[in-house]
């Protein structure tokens, strides 16, 4: 199918793909599909207030009805599973079962968030003073934007939307520059269930497109009391204090430089596989990429050289076919980008095995890289850096006390992992002294994949928690209650005040 083709299935026309300034690339061969209209920076007052009117009734809606245009987005993205999907592999050259996955990954939140919708519990606490009843209320807190990277284009948005929705909030997304399509054919998708509900106030849902001003209208204004961002460490270093300033909430997800330590005890085999997938899918490009092996010495270099094995038999290709499991860079300055990081680490005393662009077999145009395993003597500068590309940095230890200060001697702290079969080396991974990431696994690479568990890293990763568990609370804001039903007036802490 070609990039018209695709787009056309998913629903974009010639006047939504045409007739503006953003040109938009496919990283599969660099070609140019789109040029799309902007939001005017001028028209960003417009749609905040658009979406405080829609606050004003929303809020009011019972949470179980919010939970109803949720259920239908589900549907509707069950029923666009495959176009969208490929959206994704097209506009950020994703293999098709990893866009897939992406939208089932839409699916999976609606779901939770349906459930959510009847379990927005608060507590009820015990009161020191007779006659009297404590309880905790949560309630809307109002329009939350949602800035979205382009490793996943549609996931994140909807880990937000759907909570946020549920929750009372109307949202305001603005995707990445690199990829709008995707986010247009969300919306199609989006104005479907809305239709579908038939009374959803009018700018409860809104996309705006651009650059940084259109990011820092969103990020400024006091009418927006929720920013949830997702990029470079870098970016969140900006919106996050801009937000603080304003005293705003920010829902931060940034860098990630994740570890994996394999113990002599692991299953060997089971690591393998796990390492190949974290370290080249999505060619590197997901947050939770695995970036450095701590192994062993005992096993280091047998490791390596399985790894190495498996890694010259990886197909890199057209991300659209069945047999491809390494797609393209998103663009060529992210292959320049890797290829400056594996200098800089030759330079910092590094063995690099691969690493070399690939023009043999691939679209013309495309940024194919083969992936690169690189042996280091220490964690250098180089590697405690995060690059966003397909570069697995291979460092040794003798003590597990070892390993685990190598895992968390890096700034970001979003995910990490150990292979091992001995219990005790399991948990000390998982306890106080262990991983300082969000994200710690056992036996399993560095991915939060399920939507169940609530998602962000801490150190400069941000600190924000997204998707699962308890994250809703994010999007709302607590109300402590006190009921007085006796014919009193006690006061707390025993204090008197008689008149």
């Amino acid at each position: 199918m070609t990039h018209s083709e695709t787009l056309h299935a998913a629903g974009l026309t010639a006047p939504d793909l045409t007739g503006g300034t953003l040109p938009v690339h496919s990283p599969i061969d660099g070609a140019e599909v789109a040029r799309i209209r902007e939001t005017a920076p001028a028209d960003m007052a417009g749609v905040i207030a658009a979406s405080q009117q829609a606050f004003k009734a929303w809020r009011d809606v019972p949470a179980p009805r919010r939970g109803e245009l949720v259920r239908l987005l589900g549907e509707e993205l069950r029923a666009a599973k495959a176009e969208l999907g490929a959206v994704v592999t097209l506009e950020a050259g994703k293999i098709t079962s990893e866009g897939l996955g992406e939208v089932q990954e839409m699916i999976d939140i609606c779901d939770f968030a349906v459930g959510l919708s009847r379990q927005i519990y608060g507590l009820t606490i015990a009161s020191e003073r007779p006659g009297h009843r404590m309880m905790e209320s949560w309630h809307p807190l109002g329009t939350c934007a949602i800035i979205s990277a382009f490793n996943f284009p549609v996931a994140v948005w909807s880990w937000n939307a759907a909570l946020a929705l549920v929750c009372g909030n109307p949202v305001i997304w603005k995707p990445s520059e690199k990829t709008p399509l995707t986010a247009m054919t969300c919306m199609k998708i989006m104005d479907r269930a809305l239709a579908r509900f038939g009374d959803a106030p009018a700018g409860l849902v809104q996309l705006v497109i651009g650059g940084p001003a259109i990011g820092e209208a969103l990020v400024t204004s006091k009418d927006i009391p929720v920013v949830s961002a997702t990029g470079s460490t870098r970016m969140g270093s900006i919106v996050g204090p801009k937000v603080a300033a304003r005293f705003g909430r920010s829902i931060l997800e940034l860098g990630g430089n994740n570890a994996m330590i394999v113990a002599p005890s692991a299953d060997m085999d089971m690591a393998v596989r796990a390492i190949v997938f974290s370290a080249v899918g999505t060619a590197g490009q997901r947050c939770t990429t695995l970036r450095r092996l701590i192994a062993h010495n005992s096993i280091k270099a047998d490791l390596v050289a399985k790894l190495a094995k498996a890694y010259a038999s990886l197909p890199i290709g057209d991300p659209r076919h069945a047999t491809t499991l390494i797609g393209p860079l998103v663009d060529h300055p992210a292959r320049d980008r890797m290829v400056a990081a594996l200098d800089k680490a030759r330079a910092e005393g590094g063995t690099v095995h691969g690493g070399a662009p690939v023009t043999q077999g691939v679209p013309a145009g495309g940024a194919y890289v083969a992936p690169a395993l690189v042996e280091m003597p220490a964690q250098s500068a180089v590697v405690k850096t995060e690059t966003f590309a397909p570069i697995l940095y291979v460092l040794g230890y003798d003590t597990l006390d070892e390993a685990i200060h190598l895992q968390n001697d890096v700034p970001q702290g979003l995910s990490s992992c150990i292979f091992t079969l001995d219990m005790r080396e399991a948990g000390a991974f998982l306890g106080a002294a262990g991983s300082d990431c969000g994200i710690a696994n056992v036996n399993i690479g560095p991915s939060g994949a399920e939507i169940g568990g609530a998602f962000g890293g801490e150190k400069e990763t941000g600190g924000g928690r997204e998707s699962g568990s308890d994250a809703w609370k994010g999007y709302m804001r607590r109300q402590t209650n006190t009921v007085n039903y006796s014919a009193a007036l006690p006061l707390a802490q025993g204090v008197k005040f008689d008149f």
